[in-house]
């Protein structure tokens, strides 16, 4: 009994080029921001949590596993804010939830995504922040 489909891609580590860029560098870090597009106005720019590659195990996940939990993710860094994220003072008496460099936790279906050479990243408006976290390991995927 085969458990794993023959026409399933295996992401290895010898596949770097399946690897999502991860900019290192404040060279690499400036050409990665130019790359992505500016919210505007009241909204963010969030990159969801990429989890590890494979289990504890050491089993490599499939494609299609990694590409499940990347779209079911409610973690995400906060890699730009629009002008006017959290000016609104009524909707934000206490200021803003979050700020650039921060993990955050939004509804799961949440926001606009699109990819880029760099990976998947979303775009959700200032309210859609559910919550803010330290250590994006902490929050497990449900799929």
């Amino acid at each position: 009994m085969t458990l794993i489909k023959p026409s399933a891609k295996l992401v290895t580590p010898e596949k770097d080029e399946d690897e999502t860029l991860i900019p290192k560098g404040a060279k690499e870090t400036e050409q990665y921001l130019k790359v992505l597009p500016k919210p505007v106005g009241y909204r963010l720019l969030v990159r969801p949590y990429q989890p590890s590659k494979k289990t504890k195990g050491g089993l490599y996940l499939t494609e299609k596993t990694l590409e499940t939990q990347q779209i079911t993710t409610v973690v995400g860094l906060v890699v730009k804010m629009g002008d006017l994220c959290y000016v609104d003072k009524e909707k934000f008496p206490t200021g803003p939830w979050c700020k650039e460099g921060q993990f955050v936790v939004y509804g799961r279906y949440t926001g606009a995504r699109f990819k880029t050479k760099y990976g998947e990243h979303r775009i959700l408006n200032d309210d859609e922040i559910i919550g803010t976290i330290n250590k994006p390991e902490d929050i497990l995927a449900l799929f």
